[in-house]
């Protein structure tokens, strides 16, 4: 029986996790591995750019209207094979950002999804500024056992990280959940590799990644479709590519040791005088 591998990627809204998980499911597809893309945010907009037009209601959106899901309610098949699911949330103002991750969970558990799509590699798409109630299923029931932070040098995006693996510690001295790394969405930031290297070292990982800023991406974004679809030839491509076959073959997996705010305010000013 195949082993199935459960990643969730997490970073500060905005940073491009959606855009950084797309480019992942889709260059892992095209390497022949089965990819289920499961969209944890609200705004339900994280596998747009795999499935383009073709994107159907939410989980949420489905059950207000169909008690009974079935897998093809809520699955949508994307470019080279992916499969992709929003969880969806309630509308802005009403109700728990983190309910649709819950009754995603829930029916993906109940329609016995992994074990009828065959799926090899699930990417949790999880929305980071803070991991309470929802945004913290994928760890706190162990969906997710590797976890990737998505940042940039920027101060907000490297505190979300930092916090970020607060939670991962909690809950992987109690379970399975493992820190495999920090993927680095370039900003041009001020010292910004610098920096993101000092946080990966007292956090006790290493950064995978390094994802430079690229025109590229939002010229594709804006024609519904990923790096690896619109441009397969790129040098940007090529850095997703990359970035895929170093999580398929990474071991270095770890529980972080994450700062307190005190000390990670030291590291960003002592940063900020060199």
């Amino acid at each position: 029986m195949k082993q199935l591998r459960q990643i969730a990627v997490y970073g500060k809204g905005g940073i491009g996790k959606s855009t950084t998980c797309s480019n992942i499911s889709a260059a892992l597809s095209k390497q022949g591995y089965k990819v289920l893309q499961i969209g944890c945010d609200p705004k339900a907009d994280s596998t747009k750019n795999l499935v383009g037009a073709q994107k159907k209601l939410s989980v949420l959106e489905q059950l207000k209207t169909k008690k009974n899901a079935v897998i093809d309610d809520i699955v949508t098949k994307g470019f080279a094979n992916t499969y992709c699911i929003e969880a969806g949330g309630p509308e802005p103002g009403f109700g728990c950002a983190g309910r649709g991750i819950i009754t995603a969970m829930e029916i993906v558990e109940k329609l016995n999804v992994f074990q009828e799509l065959d799926i090899d590699i699930v990417i949790y798409d999880v929305l980071g500024d803070v991991v309470c109630g929802g945004f913290a299923v994928p760890l706190r029931m162990s969906f997710a056992k590797e976890v990737y932070l998505v940042t940039s040098g920027e101060t907000m995006a490297l505190y979300a990280a930092n916090n970020i693996s607060k939670a991962i510690k909690r809950f992987g001295e109690r379970s399975s959940v493992r820190l495999g790394g920090i993927i680095c969405n370039q900003r041009n930031a001020y010292r910004e590799r610098e920096i993101v290297e000092k946080l990966a070292g007292k956090i006790s990982t290493n950064v995978i990644s390094w994802i430079p800023r690229d025109n590229i991406v939002q010229e594709c974004e804006m024609k519904n479709c990923t790096v690896v679809e619109g441009c397969p030839e790129s040098a940007q491509a090529k850095v997703y590519d990359s970035l895929a076959s170093s999580i398929i073959s990474n071991a270095n997996m770890v529980i972080p040791t994450p700062l307190d705010d005190e000390s990670f305010d030291l590291m960003i000013k002592q940063a900020e005088m060199v």
